[in-house]
């Protein structure tokens, strides 16, 4: 299976040969695998180096004369060492640009909490007009990236390690829309990123204890869709969010902010505490130690919502 981050490799070469507008910077990450669009876009590639906020700085000059710049390294160093840079330089000029992480919450796992972003999706909140994606397959990056990558906003795109594996066609991959990938009725698991995985393997659990749940994917998370959550959510009145991201201002609040007119609603959420992820074991570790599997799902469940099962 292609490796998201090769997708995006892969897609810089195909719309760079496109689009002579599209320019390349990097903070010395992925410098190995974009060396083809490197070489058959001469000008319109630069490794920067360990200059985070310089390689941001640049990409909002780049914007400013009417290119169209990607940047790219490690999530936290992007994010929250560049945030002014994002907020300044781009957002409060009103820039377009497109931000690809890698890294994801805490695909680095074995490199401890340095190399952990858990707060990204609620930091870039704060700032107007943003839009934030988690694809989590190679078509998914393709689809989303060719879509948003020329519109007058930034877009960040949180590009995992691990995938989903659920094959999507690319008619239902819509900037802004969210996928129902399960219809159901008593229950609603809403997923993002790799954690759909855990949302399918929960269902079947589940539905051996007489549930039978929806399932729903969100590979934006904002803007919202707003209108598919809600009307599952009115469906069935009991949800449960499950995220690669810190408790406080991830996916579950834009959930419970959109879903709060809806009454008698029941909600549990999966993610991760508002506490560092200790410790430098797997990525399939953290997710037994944080409840991101389907057996975790099915306890939150029991324990939210104990008189149904």
């Amino acid at each position: 299976m292609k490796a998201v981050r090769q997708q995006f490799s892969d897609t810089m070469l195909a719309v760079g040969g496109e689009d002579s507008n599209l320019v390349v910077l990097v903070a010395d990450i992925s410098h190995g695998i974009l060396q083809p669009f490197a070489q058959a876009c001469p000008g319109r590639y630069y490794n920067v180096g360990i200059l985070e906020p310089t390689v941001m700085s640049m990409g909002a000059g780049l914007a400013r004369v009417g290119l169209f710049p990607v940047i790219h390294t490690i999530a936290p160093f992007l994010v929250e060492r560049a945030f002014e840079q994002i907020k300044i330089d781009f957002c409060y000029q009103k820039l377009n640009g497109n931000i690809v992480t890698v890294g994801s919450a805490f695909d680095y796992a074995n490199l401890g909490c340095t190399h952990h972003c858990y707060g990204d999706f609620a930091l870039l909140k704060t700032l107007p007009g943003i839009r934030i994606t988690y694809p989590s397959s190679p078509l998914e990056f393709d689809v989303l990236f060719r879509q948003a990558y020329r519109d007058r906003a930034v877009t960040y795109y949180r590009v995992p390690e691990h995938q989903h594996g659920v094959e999507f066609q690319a008619s239902d991959i819509v900037l802004g829309r969210g996928i129902r990938v399960v219809e159901g009725r008593d229950l609603t698991l809403i997923a993002t990123g790799p954690q759909l995985r855990t949302a399918l393997g929960a269902r079947e659990r589940l539905r051996s204890l007489g549930w039978c749940p929806e399932v729903l994917y969100l590979h934006t998370v904002r803007p919202l869709d707003e209108r598919l959550v809600c009307a599952s959510a009115a469906k069935t009145r009991r949800v449960v969010v499950m995220e690669e991201h810190m408790r406080s201002g991830g996916l579950g609040d834009e959930v419970l902010r959109c879903t709060r007119h809806i009454p008698d609603l029941a909600f549990a959420s999966a993610s991760i505490p508002d506490a560092f992820v200790t410790g430098y074991g797997s990525y399939e570790e953290h997710c037994e130690s944080l409840g991101l599997t389907p057996e975790g799902i099915v306890s939150h469940v029991r324990e939210r919502f104990r008189m149904e099962g």
